[in-house]
């Protein structure tokens, strides 16, 4: 599944909710799933891992949707041509 298609798939499930949440709502609802990321990360356990990298991203997607980003130009605009500041891949930057 490509990034556009994965952030539809979200917009399709919760977009309804999350706008009528707003974005400041929805917002502090991400902060606390990266906090739920990071207790996993600590944790080290793979099962917690990757359900809590995926709530992140589809709060974070919902937080683009809610904002007009497609995440996917987004991406490709500021890490298409590698990194935004040396323009390399791997980062050659000191």
């Amino acid at each position: 599944m490509r990034i556009r298609e994965s952030q539809k798939l979200i917009e399709d499930i919760y977009y309804a909710r999350d706008s009528a949440r707003g974005l400041h709502g929805t917002h502090m609802w991400f902060c606390e799933e990266v906090g739920e990321l990071t207790r996993a990360l600590r944790r080290d356990k793979r099962e917690e891992l990757e359900g809590e990298f995926a709530d992140v991203y589809a709060w974070l997607s919902t937080l683009a949707s809610m904002s007009g980003v497609d995440l996917e130009d987004a991406v490709a605009k500021k890490y298409g041509e590698g990194c935004p500041r040396c323009r390399r891949t791997p980062c050659g930057c000191p």
